[in-house]
């Protein structure tokens, strides 16, 4: 599986962005879908994951209700809806692809990452 996160970009404190990750491959639906970030110093960190069939999400608690993901196995993509922006959320997001919904960074497929940066 390969996968390319794209949909970064720089927004003001307070707005929205929507990152997409698209998925190479027919076996798409069979992957827990998971996404990270990782700021300038600091080790990678969990944002989210979701499930094969979607029905299931787990969030950081620093972007619980803030931060949705949602999957579209039609199209073999996963999205991170990111509302309510803090300069704290500035990082490179990274897409990840497992067998398994984790939080740990156990997935074995990655995006290359883009990256988000907001001004406050």
């Amino acid at each position: 599986v390969q996968l390319q996160a794209y949909g970064g970009g720089l927004v003001q404190a307070g707005g929205s962005l929507r990152l997409s990750c698209a998925a190479s491959g027919r076996t798409f639906s069979s992957y827990a879908m998971g996404w990270f970030r990782q700021a300038p110093g600091k080790e990678r960190e969990f944002v989210g994951y979701i499930s094969q069939s979607g029905g299931r999400t787990r969030y950081a608690d620093s972007v619980k209700g803030r931060f949705t993901i949602s999957r579209d196995n039609a199209k073999n993509t996963v999205y991170l809806q990111m509302n309510s922006l803090k300069p704290e959320d500035t990082a490179v997001y990274y897409c990840a692809a497992g067998p398994f919904m984790t939080t740990n960074r156990n997935y074995d497929y990655w995006g290359q990452g883009t990256q988000v940066t907001v001004s406050s």
